[in-house]
This record gives structure tokens, C-alpha cells and sequence, in this order.
């Protein structure tokens, strides 16, 4: 059986530990010229400051996430690789399930996510994303491990 691969879904959160899977992702897709999408999701909108007004927050990590994005694609897309980007701030879905939902949208044939993005809860977070989407997702995945210090 022959594996095609013309999209692929890179979640990330902008941490160095996601750079990797972005990485992985962009080797990916020069090989088979392959598109990209990067998406960021917004979380934990719960937790924003009790003077700011839901929206206006939404707003202003919208906003910060687009400047992360662009910076992101400027340093580690090459031009001749076909990439777009979504920024998803949706605070009733779980990130996994958003994840899996937009490679069914997009018909995405492969999905690259670090499995641990970020330290503390965020790590727990993450990790627990990562296994929920290897769980539902309909097209492979593959997650890339941070690398371990010795």
C-alpha cells in the first residue's frame, strides 16, 4: 500500500518543545510537497484576568497568536512549501477534538503533534491531547517525543 501524503495538520503552542514537531512536520511535507496547516488553539479562556471582558480576551490572544504565527512560518517554513494557518478559539471544544475535527474538515491525510508541549499542567495537558487524538483521529499521526536531557 501506497502512503500519499498531501496535508498535513501541525498543532502547536509556540513552546521550543512543539518547534520539534513543527520541525518534523515541515521535513514532512518538503518530501512529499505536501501542504501544511498550523494551527494554535486557545485555551483555558477561564483563566483570563477578571478585568477583562471575555471577547476583548479572545481578541488579544488572537491577536498575539497571529504575530506567534507569523514569526513561526517566517523561520521555519521555507517559501517553497505550500502553508496556511488557523488560529481556533473555540472554548467549548476540547483541543483534541478540535484537532481531529479539522483533519476530517480539511481531509488531512496525517497529523504531527509533539507530545508533551509545555511543563507542569500544561505538560499533563498537552500529553493527554496527544493521546486523545492518537485515539480519535481517522488518519495517522504521528507525535514526536521531546528529547530527553541527560
Amino acid at each position: 500500500m501506497l502512503f500519499l501524503t498531501k496535508k498535513i495538520i501541525c498543532p502547536t503552542d509556540f513552546s521550543e518543545p512543539t518547534r520539534k514537531g513543527v520541525d518534523a512536520a515541515v521535513e514532512l511535507a518538503e518530501k512529499f510537497s505536501a501542504e501544511l496547516i498550523l494551527v494554535y488553539f486557545i485555551t483555558l479562556a477561564s483563566l483570563r484576568p477578571a478585568s477583562l471582558q471575555r471577547s476583548t480576551y479572545l481578541k488579544r490572544r488572537k491577536e498575539i497568536a497571529q504575530e506567534a504565527m507569523a514569526r513561526l512560518i517566517a523561520e521555519a517554513v521555507p517559501s517553497q512549501i505550500k502553508c496556511r494557518s488557523q488560529i481556533i478559539g473555540d472554548m467549548r471544544v476540547r483541543a483534541a477534538d478540535a484537532i481531529v475535527e479539522l483533519a476530517e474538515e480539511e481531509a488531512a491525510d496525517l497529523i504531527v503533534l509533539a507530545s508533551h508541549g509545555q511543563s507542569g499542567w500544561g505538560r499533563i495537558f498537552f500529553g493527554s491531547v496527544a493521546e486523545s487524538v492518537v485515539r480519535l483521529s481517522i488518519c495517522p499521526v504521528l507525535t514526536v517525543k521531546r528529547p530527553t536531557r541527560i
